[in-house]
């Protein structure tokens, strides 16, 4: 059902998860319930809402998060699609947190949870904009055409959407079709398109939380422990308080904060305070000895098949950080009775509650505005700077912008978990008769602050049936240590997946056959082999190699989705290997732009990349090694492929999922692709650990 909200412009609402075929018409008088659990109230809470302005804009307050990963332009993209509108008048604000609905920025759902609710949203408000103008002019509605956010006669009068808002506002019942374009219609749905927001961001004009000066916020740092989970045990801040320019210095669960006139007066500040920690609860605790438990921790694995020939593998990950280019910045404003709070959230009604549990606060005292954020990667799931910003406001009695700097956030910050995999692959006569394959994997006991965290159950090779592999079994373990651990991206299928495209490597080369054959022969998909085989096609699979050089290839299916990888890479020198060539294919259905699914395939490649060969985190002594890019050694320009080729297939339908989609087969190409240039079995990752 799609609605017309109480307004004096055209404003309509939908629910998400709308699939009607059909939009209903309402006036703009009060409240309509037009379903037991839908009462349009005027507000936009549970609802995706377009406004036509005035001045001839078309406004959707977007209920999810911009991150970079291109969201505000596809949905700019499907509104301007179905309203015959101009790209430039379309806008995309990000909504505040609501008190209903569905805010969650994740899972690869963006696009597809919001494709048929913006369509049918712009199809409805452009039919009742067309019936004003057949009003206006005395026409039949079936007569009028619309382009360029305007509606065109017959004899070529033109009216823009703007000068009609306020008369279709109050249309009852549209007399054209409220219907959504079928897709051989699409003019701008499917086709490469920059995004909206691109020369803001090149310019400086976009806005991020450390941009905002909101309530006359004071910059804020806080001191932390020097281990996981340590605490306070005394602080001396009279030098600290004596330096110009430090206002408040108080004490919060995660360490001392300090605020401060500017940022160059908290980090002084904060340096100058003499701190006695005790330690956290991991201290005497590192790599080893957590690598030594999730060992055994892998539940035992099924009886092989009588009569088969196996194949066993074991493979470590290790701790890996989110790492956005933007560090974690809060701003937050909170008095007696009521809070504010601006920061950048994928799950914002989470954050409000536990922002109000933290200071105290009912829920509906809080309210959270939505920022654009500077990369995420599942890393803004949570909202611990935010929770930390509030709880020094409150204690402060005074408005603070936070900010978590670089070192705070990879050594306190959350983390993809550490994880053991135990794999068999069983095979007889030629074919594989069974795969089974156990994990463990970290899992968060702590006492700190608690945040939502969003952790997926493992993927096992029974819960997709990727290939033909006669039983498939697997059963996972876990181990409860105090770290903080976050869902990033792909999630366990990250780890779980790239095991399994390397086994399923050594599978072939114990049956003589070629990777990409077998493969072809052993998927269960025709989308995934279609995948496949265009990588094999376009990146040369097979050609022949220098000495030390090599190429590898992988596959995953996820999401409604499916994508393949081929990696070419200079092993030469085994430890400082060089991925030269990434050519990637993706079915996603509809594409609703090629060109920010290039974007995301090419952020999975270098993913792939980093958590393969060299980007992890190791855990000493309950400290966390890594403070920076420096050695933190996510993938930079010099680790970037020469060549990069993205492959879309236009297969049409529904919207896939894409964000999280070519991580697994990216790091497994890579992972394939450095065994066959060195000859080696690499099993603990990143190699370079």
């Amino acid at each position: 059902m799609v609605y017309t909200l109480a307004a004096s412009t055209l404003t309509v609402a939908a629910p998400l998860g709308c699939d009607s075929s059909t939009a209903e018409g309402a006036t703009g008088e009060g409240a309509v319930r037009r379903s037991s659990d839908a009462v349009v109230t005027g507000t936009d809470e549970e609802m995706l809402v377009l406004e036509v302005t005035r001045e001839n804009k078309v406004v959707v307050r977007l209920p999810r998060v911009e991150v970079g990963q291109g969201v505000t332009t596809a949905v700019a993209m499907m509104i301007a699609e179905e309203l015959d509108a101009r790209l430039d008048d379309v806008r995309i604000p990000l909504a505040d947190a609501r008190t209903e609905g569905n805010q969650f920025t994740g899972g690869s759902s963006s696009v597809s949870s919001l494709y048929d609710p913006a369509r049918n949203l712009a199809a409805t408000a452009r039919a009742r904009l067309v019936t004003a103008a057949a009003n206006r002019w005395r026409l039949p509605a079936r007569v009028l055409r619309t382009r360029d956010t305007m509606v065109v006669a017959p004899d070529g009068r033109t009216a823009t959407f703007g000068s009609l808002t306020e008369t279709a506002a109050h249309i009852r019942r549209p007399r054209v079709s409220s219907k959504p374009k079928p897709a051989s219609r699409h003019r701008l749905i499917g086709k490469p398109t920059t995004r909206i927001d691109a020369r803001d961001i090149v310019t400086g004009r976009a806005q991020y939380a450390g941009d905002l000066s909101s309530a006359g916020a004071k910059p804020t740092v806080v001191a932390r422990p020097p281990t996981l989970g340590g605490k306070v045990a005394s602080l001396d801040d009279r030098a600290a308080r004596a330096l110009p320019g430090v206002l408040e210095v108080v004490g919060i669960p995660g360490g001392v904060a300090v605020v401060a006139e500017s940022f160059h007066h908290a980090f002084e500040a904060r340096d100058a305070l003499k701190i006695t920690w005790r330690p956290g609860p991991l201290a005497g605790v590192s790599d080893a000895e957590i690598r030594s438990r999730l060992k055994t921790a892998v539940p035992a694995l099924e009886a092989p098949p009588r009569g088969s020939t196996q194949i066993e593998a074991r493979f470590e990950f290790a701790f890996v950080s989110h790492a956005p280019m933007e560090v974690l910045t809060a701003v937050a404003d909170v008095q007696d009775r009521r809070a504010e709070i601006w920061f950048s959230s994928q799950t914002p009604m989470d954050a409000r509650e536990s922002i109000a549990a933290a200071v105290g606060l009912p829920g509906s005292a809080v309210k959270v505005h939505v920022v654009r954020g500077g990369g995420s990667f599942g890393r803004r799931l949570n909202h611990d700077a935010a929770v930390e910003a509030a709880i020094v406001s409150k204690k402060a009695g005074r408005p603070v912008k936070l900010m978590w700097s670089r070192a705070d956030d990879i050594r306190h910050g959350r983390m993809r978990p550490a994880s053991h995999h135990r794999i068999r692959a069983s095979h007889a006569q030629g074919r594989v008769v069974a795969f089974a394959h156990a994990t463990a994997s970290v899992s968060e006991s702590y006492s700190g602050i608690r945040t939502a965290s969003f952790r997926a159950a493992s993927p096992l090779p029974s819960d997709s049936g990727l290939y033909n592999f006669g039983r498939l079994s697997g059963d996972s373990g876990s181990v409860e240590l105090a770290i903080p651990l976050g869902a990033w991206r792909s999630v366990d299928s990250g780890t779980v997946r790239t095991a399994e495209e390397i086994v399923v490597d050594e599978i072939a080369r114990s049956l003589g056959r070629d990777p990409v054959a077998f493969r072809r022969t052993t998927l269960r998909s025709k989308p995934v082999r279609a995948v496949l085989d265009k990588v094999a096609a376009a990146g040369h699979w097979g050609r022949a190699m220098p000495a030390g050089q090599g190429q590898g290839v992988a596959v995953h299916e996820e999401y409604g989705s499916c994508v393949a990888c081929l990696v070419e890479i200079d092993a030469a020198d085994p430890k400082h290997p060089r991925v030269t060539k990434v050519v990637m294919a993706a079915d996603v259905g509809t594409a609703v732009n090629p060109r920010g699914l290039e974007a995301q395939l090419m952020g999975a490649a270098t993913d792939g990349i980093s958590t393969v060969l060299q980007a992890g985190l190791h855990i000493d002594k309950g400290a966390v090694r890594e403070s920076s890019y420096a050695d933190f050694r996510y993938a930079r320009q010099r680790d970037a492929p020469l060549r990069f080729e993205a492959h879309i297939l236009p297969t049409g339908g529904e919207p896939g999922g894409a964000g999280e989609l070519g991580v697994p087969a990216a790091a497994g190409a890579v992972a394939n692709a450095y065994a066959r240039a060195t000859g080696t079995r690499p099993r603990r990752f990143p190699i370079a650990f």
